[in-house]
């Protein structure tokens, strides 16, 4: 008789806890990533010769939790995560309200409630023209602006280190974001391609220009997860020098001021045409993105089992890529440049709802909107009245928890 062919095996079947019998796990060197361990012969607890029973309720031999009772989540959807997901979405609005009241000059509840229904063109007491303008031209744009952007950098941080195998990836740290900066500066500083391309085109063009020099920098030594931050590093740095050589060379004091006070990532500059922008490409780079999550399992576990799961590692990889550069580019070129966003929040959240990145990313967009909402909230206030870029708070929150990574890999 004919040998029937072997099952199918997806990349979700991997990191799920049934391909994990033994309940042990093991890091992929040089990632953050978990790979499964084989059971050891002759049990499913990892001790050699000694085969245990399965107990009733599905629960593993040991006293350990049952599937679905980790971090990690249930297999199938649930009243569990379906909770979650609601909490995680009540979370991110009441941020944004209570965000709103923040300021110099606080406003209550009442007026917010005012402000949005008489724009909404409900029958109430319109506010007084200077609060109505506070909230609706300056606070509601400039929040709604923080959690677009800290979604999208969560959403490429989460991308880049499964598409790198690097738990240290991140748009700022492999010197995306500051391709970025330098192409938003030649076009507003020297006006290259500003008809045609404007300020968000070239700090797309500039994003692209970066990654493609950084994967022609490791075209021989390949996506090693040391080189890859080493190298980016480098080519951030490099673009950090030419963005300030076009600063000092071509712009007056003024403009050099205030490009140097936006390259440092600041809300304020947030209307509600940049708002409707990063609105449409947000959702649209995390629908792509999220398409995409069984290749980012695949890719997670390296790219000859990403091929061997039927997926196509180097136009997956491409797309990706170019969807993070996207993000990325919109990110800068509205707000400038925000560092550790997409470093810090991936590797919380996968901690709490497990690798799987069908639920890793949606719930990375949602908790990367509340740290960067509440990020901002801070930065207004800190020394009120004057304000601190946003990206040097979230460097001063970023830096110890880049090293805290660093040392639980054992780098450091």
């Amino acid at each position: 008789m004919p040998a029937e062919p072997p099952a199918r095996v997806s990349a979700a079947d991997l990191l799920l806890p049934t391909a994990r019998e033994s309940g042990r796990t093991a890091e992929t060197a040089g990632s953050g990533h978990l790979i499964p361990v084989p059971p050891a012969p002759g049990g499913g607890t990892g001790r050699p010769g000694k085969a245990t029973e399965p107990r009733p309720g599905g629960s593993r031999p040991g006293g350990s939790r049952p599937e679905g009772s980790r971090p990690g989540g249930p297999r199938s959807g649930g009243p569990r995560p379906l909770l979650l997901l609601l909490l995680s979405t009540a979370t991110l609005v009441g941020s944004i309200a209570a965000a709103v009241r923040i300021g110099t000059a606080d406003t209550g509840w009442t007026d917010l409630a005012r402000a949005l229904a008489t724009h909404l063109g409900l029958d109430v007491e319109p506010l007084p023209p200077l609060v109505d303008s506070l909230i609706w031209d300056l606070r509601l744009p400039r929040v709604l602006m923080a959690a677009l952007v800290g979604a999208s950098l969560a959403v490429c941080g989460t991308v880049l280190q499964a598409v790198t195998r690097n738990a240290l990836a991140d748009p700022y740290l492999l010197g995306v974001s500051s391709g970025a900066s330098t192409g938003a500066v030649a076009v507003v500083v020297l006006g290259i391609g500003a008809s045609t391309l404007g300020v968000t085109g070239g700090a797309l063009v500039g994003a692209l220009l970066s990654f493609a020099l950084l994967l022609l920098l490791l075209r021989r030594t390949g996506l090693d997860s040391v080189r890859i931050v080493l190298t980016g590093v480098v080519v951030g740095q490099l673009l950090t020098a030419l963005t300030s050589l076009i600063l000092m060379a071509s712009a007056d004091a003024d403009t050099t001021r205030a490009v140097t006070h936006w390259l440092l990532g600041s809300m304020a500059p947030a209307r509600w045409n940049t708002v409707v922008v990063c609105a449409i490409v947000t959702p649209l780079g995390l629908t792509v993105a999220w398409l995409c999550s069984s290749a980012l399992d695949g890719l997670a576990f390296g790219t000859d089992t990403a091929a061997s799961l039927g997926i196509g590692v180097r136009h997956t990889r491409m797309l990706l890529l170019v969807v993070t550069a996207a993000l990325t580019a919109v990110a800068v070129a509205t707000v400038g440049a925000i560092g550790f966003v997409g470093l810090i929040v991936p590797h919380g959240v996968r901690f709490l709802v497990g690798p799987l990145h069908r639920a890793l990313l949606p719930y990375a967009a949602l908790a990367g909107a509340v740290f960067l909402v509440w990020t901002d909230a801070l930065a207004r206030i800190a020394f009120a009245p004057r304000e601190v870029p946003v990206g040097v708070i979230t460097a001063l929150l970023g830096v110890p928890l880049f090293l805290l990574v660093l040392r639980r890999r054992g780098e450091l």
